[in-house]
């Protein structure tokens, strides 16, 4: 069956989906065509780069990208394939390089892109033009607070357009910092699981969830501190929020702003230094930082592929129909004390970290289902939590109870919307060999 021929109205309703929507490859094989190599795309953080030549390996859809701080400080992303034969110019996932050598024929090529020098270059009889081979680079590149995202299409809409409401909560993700800026050098968890990519963005935007599946953290958390993770129960006054575009969050503002009790949901800010909400103070001002801190940075999905979580930047990566690789940043904040940010990495490494107490939990979810997926006499898969209870907020998103699956129907909802042509993002083919034949 050919990826035209998919009817993704009749996979995909207001309150179900059908679990051929995970398990089939020639929808996976139009995700990639459709969402991966035509839309917006989160790639990488410009502070992974801070130093002219520092570089960093990564993937939009199955294009293989160098992000490169170039010599000039200008950020780029150029496709990591020589200009004459398609071999990689980098295998080394980050360093710092002024130039990248293709390994197979010896072309290279400078840190912005430029091809430098050409072995052998008399065996071309004078018709080679050097400066119409550099790398390619990604048609469309935008960032926003330091998020660097790409688009292999050539055109269509803007970032700013892509991004939409989700920018307010990349605002209070960046800005729990008194400098508005993060450091992304502290490393990365990995992690990788046999399931489709789309179990990972349904679960990290769900509440419903976190009360059962994490329950022994949650109690070794109460042990410890005597505070209940009460704010996933089904009567908690925790919100979820469906932003456009497939944006969606978890919304712990009012929750926090009941008890006056501070942003203690997720490892985000515990541990704050001394004379950090004066400084958060003499920054933003006193209404804006009090806005700040209780937003405690954000609960987010950025779609298709960037999650921020407390202190962290997730990204997705599919691979294939049942394979997904995950990468966790976590992030410090500048202008803090040391001891917050030593606090926020102990948070990180406690719940997402190889020995933490939920990465673990959900990774086995994910395999259950992927396996439960196979079982397809009864295929459907229930979205329907709070769908009677769902609000349009002033703000035009869509608004539920913490528990109720508000974020998983904007997913979907916006996902078909791609899939079957009806959004913006799925109008521009790309042909990766014509965009490195026009660069």
């Amino acid at each position: 069956m050919t990826p035209q021929s998919i009817d993704y109205d009749a996979l995909v309703s207001e309150d179900r989906v059908h679990g051929r929507v995970y398990l089939d490859p020639d929808i996976f094989e139009d995700e990639i065509a459709r969402i991966f190599h035509r839309g917006w795309v989160y790639v990488g953080h410009s502070g992974e780069i801070p130093a002219a030549g520092d570089y960093r390996l990564k993937k939009i859809g199955r294009a293989p990208v160098i992000m490169v701080r170039d010599d000039g400080g200008e950020v780029r992303l150029l496709l990591n394939r020589c200009r004459h034969r398609a071999a990689t110019v980098c295998q080394i996932a980050q360093g710092n390089a002024k130039f990248f050598r293709c390994a197979y024929h010896g072309w290279t090529y400078r840190n912005n892109g430029e091809l430098s020098a050409v072995t052998y270059q008399d065996g071309y009889g004078g018709t080679l033009r050097k400066e119409e081979l550099g790398l390619t680079n990604v048609p469309r590149m935008g960032t926003y607070r330091g998020f660097v995202f790409g688009s292999l299409a050539a055109d269509g809409i803007s970032l700013d357009e892509h991004l939409g409401a989700a920018k307010d909560q990349i605002d209070l993700f960046v800005d729990l910092s008194p400098e508005g800026e993060l450091d992304v050098r502290a490393g990365v968890n990995k992690y990788s699981y046999t399931g489709n990519w789309k179990l990972q963005i349904e679960n990290a935007i769900d509440g419903y969830h976190p009360n059962l599946v994490h329950q022994s953290t949650f109690e070794i958390i109460r042990k410890r501190t005597r505070s209940t993770m009460d704010v996933f129960n089904g009567n908690s006054i925790g919100e979820t929020r469906d932003l456009g575009n497939g944006h969606v969050m978890l919304d712990f503002r009012k929750y926090n702003r009941a008890a006056a009790r501070g942003p203690r949901v997720l490892p985000t800010i515990s541990g704050r230094g001394p004379g950090y909400k004066d400084a958060m103070v003499q920054r933003y001002g006193a209404a804006r930082a009090e806005e700040i801190i209780n937003a405690g940075g954000t609960h987010l999905l950025v779609f298709p592929n960037l999650i921020l979580i407390g202190v962290q930047i997730r990204v997705v990566q599919p691979v294939s129909t049942e394979y997904t690789e995950v990468y966790l940043y976590p992030t410090l904040l500048k202008g803090v004390a040391p001891e917050m940010n030593i606090a926020r990495l102990r948070g990180h490494d406690g719940f997402y970290g190889p020995a933490g107490g939920v990465a673990p939990d959900d990774i086995e979810m994910f395999a259950r289902v992927q396996d439960g997926l196979r079982a397809e006499v009864d295929p459907w898969l229930l979205f329907s939590r709070g769908l009677h209870r769902e609000r349009r907020d002033a703000d035009g998103s869509i608004v539920g109870q913490m528990t109720d699956e508000v974020p998983q129907r904007g997913i979907w909802s916006h996902w078909k919307k791609v899939m079957t042509g009806e959004s913006e993002l799925s109008h521009h083919r790309v042909d990766l060999r014509k965009v490195a034949a026009a660069d």
